[in-house]
């Protein structure tokens, strides 16, 4: 009635015919729009009677909106300031189809305006729609709300939007929790289920498209709602750096409390003061709770094999002639804690004439079969003083 919208009673082979026509004469935006209607059969073409008969006799037909001919549609984002479009560029999109259903256009606008939606806050792949949402909000004599297209998030390598195939191909998480499409079977790895925690995946999610203008990086839910500020939304893509989200979980691990950490790994061990000892021994070297027992295997089974390169260089005749020195020094520890281990060894070393410092990387392959490693201390007083000798001379016999 108020002439925003109209009938068409176009069928599909007349809308084929027009986009036929449309192409051989090489007519660069091909659509039902402001120019092309007037070829087509609707109520722009026809008269009321025609158009009341038609509808009367039940003849298919759709509701399609009426874009204004030549004229600019502009409308303020919040990330992107003003954006401007010409109604040339805007097709008479469907807005009841032929069964009377409402199309999401439509749909999306009468939802958002019922519900009293201020903010419109979606990906930028919107952004193209969001005219023809303008236009829907004037034809109703509505207030459109605030606009924000945000950033898409981009491959990691920053060439394209992030998808779920991107995940399989580098092996990490793309969704918060894992999930089975339930037609290919296909699992999906997710955040939860790969050992990251919420709060960081918050806190590394919230700096991809902002920051809050500071040098801070680890920010609680509460600091980042009170430091937010749209306006402060980056126009570019932001990249998907799978590094940043583990450096992320990384640091939010070494913020948790020793005795929550030694909780999760007294799940797996079953000893509260071995999971304790681990925690120790291992806060400060891993991104994942589950790697403070996946990356010091010689705690849990015997050395399978010894790193031949530290053993050439560090397996001589000194460290042979100190490893019985160690394992006599050790046999003695009465209280057989790292605190002790370490005064004892050092003291007894150097009683010797041997430099604690030029054997200690051997003593380590002797005990872990590894050149490098955690506090070495800790580590015998978790082997503890039978493993630990036992070790000791094993490595004696067959390095």
């Amino acid at each position: 009635e108020a002439g925003k919208a109209y009938y068409a009673f176009d069928t599909s082979e007349e809308l084929d015919e027009l986009r036929k026509t449309l192409e051989e004469a090489k007519v660069d935006n091909i659509s039902y729009n402001a120019v092309t209607r007037m070829q087509m059969k609707n109520a722009l073409t026809l008269s009321a009677e025609e158009v009341a008969a038609k509808i009367q006799n039940g003849e298919p037909h759709v509701i399609r909106l009426k874009v204004p001919l030549k004229e600019e549609i502009r409308f303020k984002d919040i990330v992107r300031d003003w954006v401007v479009v010409h109604s040339s560029t805007i097709d008479d999109k469907i807005l009841m189809k032929s069964d009377g259903m409402p199309t999401y256009h439509l749909a999306n606008i009468v939802d958002d305006h019922l519900m009293e939606i201020t903010h419109v806050i979606r990906g930028e792949e919107w952004l193209p729609s969001a005219p023809l949402h303008v236009l829907l909000y004037k034809a109703f004599g509505w207030t459109p709300p605030e606009f924000a297209h945000l950033p898409l998030l981009l491959k990691p390598e920053g060439n394209g939007k992030l998808s779920k195939r991107d995940g399989v191909l580098g092996d990490f998480p793309v969704f918060p929790l894992e999930w089975k499409d339930k037609t290919t079977g296909d699992i999906s790895r997710g955040f939860r289920e790969d050992g990251y925690y919420a709060d960081a995946v918050v806190n590394f999610l919230a700096f991809l498209g902002w920051n809050p203008g500071t040098e801070q990086e680890i920010m609680t839910l509460d600091e980042l709602i009170a430091a937010f500020d749209i306006n402060n939304i980056h126009k570019g893509g932001a990249r998907f750096d799978v590094n940043k989200a583990k450096w992320y979980n990384q640091m939010y691990l070494r913020q948790k409390d020793d005795a929550l950490l030694a909780g999760e790994l007294n799940t797996t061990l079953n000893d509260s003061s071995l999971s304790e000892k681990i925690v120790k021994l291992m806060k400060e070297r891993v991104t994942f709770t589950k790697e403070m027992i996946a990356e010091v295997p010689y705690l849990f089974e015997d050395i399978k094999e010894y790193d031949q390169e530290i053993a050439q260089k560090k397996w001589d005749d000194m460290a042979k002639t100190a490893m019985p020195v160690v394992a006599k020094i050790l046999e003695g520890v009465a209280e057989f804690n790292s605190t002790a281990i370490h005064d004892a060894l050092f003291a007894g070393l150097e009683a010797e004439g041997i430099k604690p410092g030029k054997i200690m990387q051997a003593l380590r392959l002797a005990l872990t079969g590894e050149g490098k490693g955690p506090d070495l201390m800790l580590t015998i007083e978790i082997l503890g003083k039978e493993k630990a000798i036992e070790r000791i001379n094993k490595a004696l016999e067959v390095l």
